[in-house]
This record gives structure tokens, C-alpha cells and sequence, in this order.
């Protein structure tokens, strides 16, 4: 069995119209993923609709509203593979009603491609999308500065664009020296799997290339060990088998470990005796791993979704409160204190109670407008204090980001997003 490639998770971002379906769309097409017919089926399809050159986009946009308003609304996932990488490309949507998805998109990214129309340059989407990105943990990205067409090919608008974007990613602490900027046109097929013969003048990688020179995120095993659990079954012969994935840490056959908060809200300990994985016995389980394992001494009663493994020695906290920032996404009217969505943390939901409204922040930048808001509304980045309706395991985003960052929802849609920064243990 040829061995599977490392995989990666790819977010394209960006503001609405700036070509990032389009971009998603001509790079499946030109690297062979999307057949022929298809690629006609759509462009018929887009005339018909009075959106004639929108077929890449359509690629990606399935749903048939977008089709006609002519925008992404959900998140699209498509697989693509690389020479090293098996990508899962999340198209994000940009539109300002859509950021919500974006949100979802980034939080599951490893990397992005930020999408810039060239004419246009840096939008408030941009920003938004650029500040998003970091607090969201999107350690790496590139940049496609699109629609060269439009530029005629020039270089130096294209560097003016580089420096206008360059100036906003270091305002959030990306450098801009270790970015790949990539003149392009998305629609043409410009830089995106072919070279451009119409800029000569640059000498960096394709979009395609792009997607290879990313590096691979480390594996956080240096971290304690962290295991949500997703499930647990009762499995004849063997016994309690919680089923979950590793997000930080290594699991050991042998390890002394504890589950909490558990059904008493006390943490149930026992010893690993097996660990299983695409149905076979392993014996170390490590970050990114999905695996199915049995604790002596742990029985059905005791533990249930959204507990969370850790060693004995480094257990996970388990918070009667905590200090968030969050990004309010769509909500219907106003957020004031009091209010009590379901918090989506790791594999738990939880519904969690606004206790405070403590600032609210500028959302391209992170600096503080103002103190104690009476409301919060869409678009506003903010801090606040949560109470979980029954404790809950979640980690400050300096200590175990894999363990800090959730999403809020409430009847069917995501609200708001955010990590915690703080928390008070139980």
C-alpha cells in the first residue's frame, strides 16, 4: 500500500469578488481534477444565469442560490493533491453576511491563501479576514493578488498592492518577508497551475507550486496530552471503548490517565490497556490520530462526549468560567448579558451564559474601543466573561491553542467564534 501523503487543511480568504472561487475552481480544473464536460455543463449553466465567467466559481459554488446571487454562502470542501501534500481545500466565503463560515473555515485551516483583487487592493474584508487568520492559528499564508488582467500585467501595481498588504500583515504580526506574494489571474489562468508568459517579470512559484512549499505544522506533542472524546461504546469482549482524536500529546498503552469532568464532575482515572486505530492495536497514539482505546477500571456510566483524556499527572482544567474573545458572526439582533447559546468546544456543547461584556475591539487590529458595552453586535470583536451551564473542560490560548478555540451557536447557525484567554477552575 503506497504510503498516505501528509494532510493539510487550506483555507482561501478574502474579500467578496475578488476571485476566490474562481481561483479554487481554475486550479482544479487546470491540475485535471474537474473534467471537461463538467467545466462546459457550468458555463452553459452560468449563461443561462447572466453570469457568463462565473463557471469556476461554480465549481466550488453548488448550491443553487449562490448560483443565481452569484456568491458563496456555505463552506465548500474539495480534496486536491499536491506531489506532497493531500489537500482539503474549505473555500471561505467573503461576503460581510458570510464571515460566519469564514470563521468555521479558518478555525479547521493549517494554512491560506488570502485573495486580493489587484485593482482593488486591501478592503475591510481584507483586514478583517487578515486579523481573523491570526486568531484564529493560520500560522502560514501566501498571498494571490488576482485580476492581474485588469492590471494589464503591470509590475508595479502589482508591488504597490504587495506593499499595501504587507503593511496590514504586520500590523497583526505575520511577516511579510516570509510570504509568497503570487501576481495571477484566476480567470485567465494566470499563475494558478500554468506560468504567466504575460509577467515575465516574476520569478516566485504558482499558485500550484505554492501549495508544496508549505511546510507541514508540527505535531504538538510537546504539549500535554489531550484526548476530546467523540464517543463511547460498550464493545462485547473487550469492554468500554471511548472513541476520540488526539488533539495534543501522545497516548501510551499503559498510561496512567483521567477523564473529566465525567459524569460526577470528579474525573474518572484508570490505566490504557489497549489503543486501536483503522482497526489495528497500536501502541502510541499521537496528535491527529483517530483512535478507538480501553481503560481499565472506567465503565460506560462514567464518561460521555465531550469529556476529555489527559494523563493523571497533567490533567486538563476543568473551568467554572472563563475569559473569551470572540468575533460576533450573525446574530439577530443584539448580544447583552444573560444571553445563553451553546457553546461548541472541542467535541463538547455546552449552553453558556454572558456573565459580563467586558471591551470591545477594533476587529482589524485588536485594540480596544471602548470599556463595558451595554450590547454587542455583529462584526464587533469582543472580550467577555462565560459561564458554563455545567463545568467544562477549555485551555487559555497561550497555553494549549488547540484546546482554547470554540464556536457559539444558536438555532442552527454559528453566532460568534472565539478562544479563551482566561478561565477560573473549578
Amino acid at each position: 500500500m503506497a504510503k498516505e501523503k501528509p494532510h493539510l487543511n487550506i483555507v482561501f480568504v478574502g474579500h467578496v469578488d475578488h476571485g476566490k472561487s474562481t481561483t479554487v475552481g481554475r486550479l482544479l480544473y487546470d491540475a485535471g481534477n474537474i473534467p471537461e464536460q463538467e467545466l462546459r455543463k457550468l458555463k452553459e449553466l452560468a449563461q443561462q444565469l447572466g453570469k457568463s465567467g462565473f463557471e469556476f466559481a461554480f465549481v466550488m459554488d453548488n448550491l443553487k442560490e449562490e448560483r443565481e446571487r452569484g456568491v458563496t454562502i456555505d463552506l465548500s470542501h474539495k480534496q486536491f493533491k499536491t506531489d506532497k501534500y493531500d489537500y482539503t481545500i474549505i473555500d471561505a466565503p467573503g461576503h460581510r453576511d458570510f464571515v460566519k463560515n469564514m470563521i468555521t473555515g479558518a478555525s479547521q485551516a493549517d494554512v491560506g491563501i488570502l485573495v486580493v483583487a489587484g485593482a482593488e487592493g486591501v478592503k475591510e474584508q481584507t483586514k478583517e479576514h487578515i486579523f481573523l487568520c491570526k486568531t484564529m492559528g493560520v500560522h502560514q499564508l501566501a498571498i494571490l493578488v488576482n485580476k492581474m488582467d485588469v492590471l494589464k500585467w503591470d509590475e508595479s501595481k502589482f508591488k504597490a498592492v504587495k506593499e499595501e498588504i504587507s503593511k496590514v500583515l504586520k500590523t497583526v504580526g505575520y511577516k511579510p518577508d516570509e510570504i509568497n506574494f503570487i501576481p495571477a489571474s484566476a480567470y485567465e489562468g494566470d499563475n494558478i497551475v500554468k506560468k504567466s508568459s504575460n509577467m515575465s517579470w516574476y520569478k516566485g512559484p504558482t499558485l500550484r507550486e505554492q501549495l508544496d512549499l508549505f511546510k507541514l505544522p508540527e505535531k504538538p506533542t510537546n504539549l500535554p496530552l489531550r484526548l476530546p472524546l467523540q464517543d463511547v461504546y460498550n464493545i462485547t469482549g473487550i469492554g468500554v471503548v471511548p472513541v476520540g482524536r488526539v488533539e495534543t500529546g501522545t497516548m501510551k498503552v499503559g498510561d496512567k490517565v483521567i477523564i473529566v469532568p465525567g459524569r460526577e464532575g470528579k474525573g474518572v482515572q484508570g490505566e490504557v490497556k489497549t489503543i486501536e486505530m483503522h482497526h489495528e492495536q497500536i501502541q502510541m497514539a499521537e496528535p491527529g490520530d483517530n483512535v478507538g482505546f480501553n481503560v481499565r477500571g472506567v465503565g460506560k456510566k462514567d464518561i460521555a462526549r465531550g469529556d476529555v483524556l489527559g494523563h493523571t499527572d497533567t490533567p486538563p482544567p476543568v473551568v467554572s468560567e472563563f475569559i473569551a474573545q470572540i468575533v460576533v458572526l450573525n446574530h439577530p439582533t443584539v448580544i447583552t448579558v444573560g444571553y445563553t447559546p451553546v457553546f461548541h468546544i472541542h467535541t463538547a456543547q455546552v449552553p453558556c451564559q454572558f456573565v459580563e461584556l467586558q471591551k470591545v475591539l477594533n476587529p482589524a487590529t485588536g485594540a480596544v474601543l471602548k470599556e463595558n458595552p451595554d450590547t454587542l453586535k455583529n462584526g464587533d470583536a469582543a472580550i467577555v466573561k462565560i459561564r458554563p451551564r455545567t463545568p467544562i473542560v477549555i485551555e487559555k490560548q497561550k497555553e494549549n491553542p488547540h484546546m482554547a478555540r470554540f464556536a457559539i451557536r444558536d438555532a442552527g447557525t454559528t453566532v460568534a467564534a472565539g478562544m479563551c484567554i482566561d478561565y477560573v477552575k473549578k
